[in-house]
């Protein structure tokens, strides 16, 4: 068999093919290091979560790793940097042993070639599209490599923080933002190709999962029945015209009021009172409907609708009353509004269904004043704002900083808002345009 002529002394043939066996080599091992470090990093949490759950040695493993991330991304870099190093240090004294002077030029393109195809895009590519199998699979050499490598990563990290310090900044003070955010980005990214029917769903669910989210930050006041639309009774009345008025309304407890609307005085359950109704038969005088009432509950309308479901578990009720600072009666909140915050309307054959909302020809929404823009947002997938006011007409003042007349038109956030009726200084009802919608664009 006929000698491969190397340029060199035949005794360095042996050194030179093993130097390229070791460069090979490492190779491999900096595409382990870069593929290991994107599956580590890109792995689904709540799904190996899961899978330690259910008794996964290898997904427990994973989640052991990056409970200390900075010690795993340390030693995988370090890693991959010193194999890189080497690999173009070995390849660099054989192509020159090979061409001369003209190998580092070689070994910088042949180097930098392989490197970035075979160790660095290769590996990461397919670690990224198969992140959670590639952490699996890998864990066991990777918790190796970071028992070997993570002292110097350690020691690398201190030095680099002592550095920084000098320099007057602190690695610790960097913020990475909460969980609850790190949720709301990952709700609304679950997107992708589905058909209508299956978008209307995850639009649903989007919808749910920002709610249960937004419970410890919205108060009762923003989804309680305002005083003007509440159905009361005046506990004065005589017991049938009493009896009547409960007959008549599509809700099963309603606050008793006596002298004036604002002196509460009890809530009147339906239930009870055709219970006490019937153990009297037809004589209802001796009806003592204040004395059937229970004890009203009240509660500032900063309570938050996390708080007050607590609340309503605890006392196990479904109905408060919400006053403001003054103790002036704002509205009423029960449980089925928290819920319907949640999940949807929440409708039955007794509901007043008023949604307040008419879709137009034209793209626009023509809309009641009252209707609340959190129940916009959720249905249209808007971006209103709700922290500056509660109600469509409310976000209108705010942003006009004047009470408008009708026919005056605003342009806020993208969307067209055209007042349609007012009663006295109240919006009525308003035309509400979104962006990109023929009429917008006129």
């Amino acid at each position: 068999m006929e000698k491969i002529d190397f340029g060199v002394d035949p005794s360095d043939e042996l050194t030179l093919w093993i130097m390229l066996g070791a460069v090979i080599v490492l190779i491999a091992l900096s595409a382990f290091f870069a593929g290991a470090e994107t599956a580590l990093t890109g792995a689904s949490r709540p799904r190996l979560h899961q899978l330690e759950q259910e008794g996964n040695r290898r997904a427990r493993l994973v989640n052991r790793l990056r409970a200390d991330k900075e010690r795993l991304i340390g030693a995988l870099l370090l890693g991959n940097s010193a194999v890189n190093i080497l690999a173009s240090s070995l390849a660099t004294s054989v192509l020159i042993g090979l061409f001369g002077e003209h190998g580092v030029a070689y070994a910088t393109i042949g180097m930098t070639a392989l490197i970035v195809i075979f160790a660095e895009v290769m590996p990461k590519t397919y670690a990224i599209n198969h992140a959670d199998r590639s952490a699996l699979a890998l864990a066991p050499v990777v918790r190796f490599a970071v028992a070997l490598l993570g002292p110097v990563a350690a020691a690398v990290e201190w030095i680099v923080a002592l550095i920084l310090r000098l320099f007057g900044s602190d690695i610790h003070t960097v913020s990475v933002g909460s969980s609850a955010e790190e949720l709301r980005g990952a709700i609304e990214l679950h997107r992708g190709e589905q058909t209508t029917e299956e978008e209307e769903e995850i639009r649903h669910e989007r919808a749910m999962l920002r709610s249960i989210l937004d419970l410890n930050e919205v108060p009762v006041s923003d989804i309680m029945t305002h005083r003007r639309n509440l159905v009361t009774i005046d506990a004065g009345q005589q017991p049938a015209q009493i009896v009547d008025e409960v007959l008549a309304s599509p809700y099963t407890r309603l606050p008793l009021w006596k002298d004036n609307p604002d002196n509460i005085v009890g809530v009147l359950h339906a239930k009870a009172l055709l219970r006490e109704v019937r153990a009297h038969g037809a004589q209802l005088e001796p009806v003592d409907v204040v004395a059937l009432a229970a004890q009203p509950w009240f509660i500032p309308d900063t309570t938050t609708l996390l708080d007050q479901l607590q609340a309503f578990r605890e006392r196990r009720e479904h109905f408060a009353l919400v006053v403001d600072e003054y103790g002036s009666l704002m509205g009423v909140v029960t449980l089925e509004d928290i819920l319907e915050e949640i999940v949807g309307d929440i409708s039955d054959e007794l509901d007043v269904n008023v949604a307040g909302v008419k879709p137009q020809p034209n793209g626009s929404y023509v809309i009641d004043g009252w209707v609340t823009i959190r129940d916009l947002n959720r249905e249209f997938e808007w971006r209103l704002p709700d922290d500056k006011a509660s109600t469509i007409a409310g976000l209108v003042l705010h942003e006009a900083r004047k009470i408008p007349e009708v026919g005056q038109v605003f342009t806020f956030y993208g969307f067209r808002f055209e007042i349609l009726r007012r009663q006295r200084h109240q919006i009525a009802a308003l035309r509400v345009t979104p962006p990109n919608t023929g009429e917008d664009r006129q």
